[in-house]
């Protein structure tokens, strides 16, 4: 008897299309009870159309797809109380207060004994003190806060988030993890589509889609690991000139801006790759505050994996 847990999620071929346009082509996926899975991926990857088809919001063009062992389309209503979605932009009534907004939803669900449930989400989230301003007068975290407490009202297991902090302030952006972080101790599984890289190294797996397809996934540090050669940071300098006198440098692979730095990608052996790479910058009569070897980011690994010519999709990070 196994003791692996069935999917929540599972998707099977799936594939989206807009008329001539495919958004997502062919893609597999399963999600268990208790995993945070970060989506990443470029613009125009496939991750809100994905999302959005999990969510029951969008019919797949081909595929299977289920949740809770239950075809998603077709149970879309009934299925609608076991999962949340909270999606990219702020979908809640404006002219209505904070509290009447989580009533609506806890109505709508059905909820019952929702007012001590609405108190409950709205001290936790911190809105118990706004809870008679209207949505349309709250700042942009505090709307997200606000989404996400409607989106919990009616207690689901699965939760969908579609970039839930683009456009928040960093402090908001903490807040909102530490709770998400909460609810997964709670037993909350999470699948959760993110444009910062630093959100998804807080995730248990990352799925990067890349055209439509799975291109990797695996847990960070799996991922980190598809990166061959050393990553050298190179801090100090001008980052136009850096990149120029590395570039076409035997034994540098790649480079990227990385803030104030540049991250070169090097096929050198560990300790040889940032000697390596000062020589180069010392041949080009450069003058750079720091040269040094670093362990990869998710970052790294992300840009080399979807700028690969003829990258196959689907790898996965044993």
């Amino acid at each position: 008897m196994s003791g692996v847990a069935p999917p929540l999620l599972s998707v099977q071929g799936l594939s989206v299309r807009y008329r001539e346009a495919e958004a997502v082509a062919g893609l597999d996926l399963a999600i268990t009870p208790g995993e945070v899975v970060g989506l990443i991926g470029p613009d125009g990857a496939g991750k809100t159309s994905t999302l959005r088809v999990l969510a029951g919001l969008l019919r797949p063009s081909g595929g299977r797809v289920t949740a809770f062992g239950q075809p998603v389309w077709e149970h879309r209503r009934a299925l609608h109380h076991r999962l949340g979605y909270l999606a990219q932009r702020f979908a809640l009534y404006g002219d209505l207060t904070v509290d009447e907004n989580v009533q609506f939803f806890a109505r709508l669900y059905g909820v019952r004994g929702w007012r001590e449930k609405r108190d409950g989400l709205l001290r936790r989230v911190g809105l118990a003190p706004f809870r008679d301003r209207l949505a349309e007068h709250l700042s942009g975290g505090m709307k997200q806060k606000l989404a996400l407490a409607c989106t919990l009202i009616h207690d689901p297991q699965l939760l969908i988030l579609d970039e839930p902090t683009t456009g928040v302030d960093p402090v908001t952006r903490r807040e909102l993890w530490r709770l998400l972080g909460e609810l997964v101790a709670d037993g909350l599984t999470l699948l959760v589509a993110t444009p910062y890289l630093d959100e998804a190294e807080r995730c248990s797996r990352v799925v990067l889609l890349h055209g439509g397809r799975v291109l990797a996934q695996g847990t960070p540090a799996t991922l980190k690991a598809l990166l061959p050669g050393q990553v050298v940071r190179v801090a100090g300098g001008p980052r136009a000139a850096v990149m120029a006198a590395l570039a076409g440098r035997q034994g540098v692979a790649d480079t990227a801006v990385f803030g104030a730095a540049v991250h070169a990608r090097v096929t050198a052996p560990a300790g040889a790759a940032a000697c390596l790479v000062a020589a180069a910058l010392a041949e080009a009569g450069l003058a750079v505050g720091e040269v040094c070897e670093v362990p990869p980011t998710l970052e790294d690994a992300f840009l080399y994996l979807t700028s690969r010519p003829g990258g196959e999709p689907g790898e996965e990070a044993a």
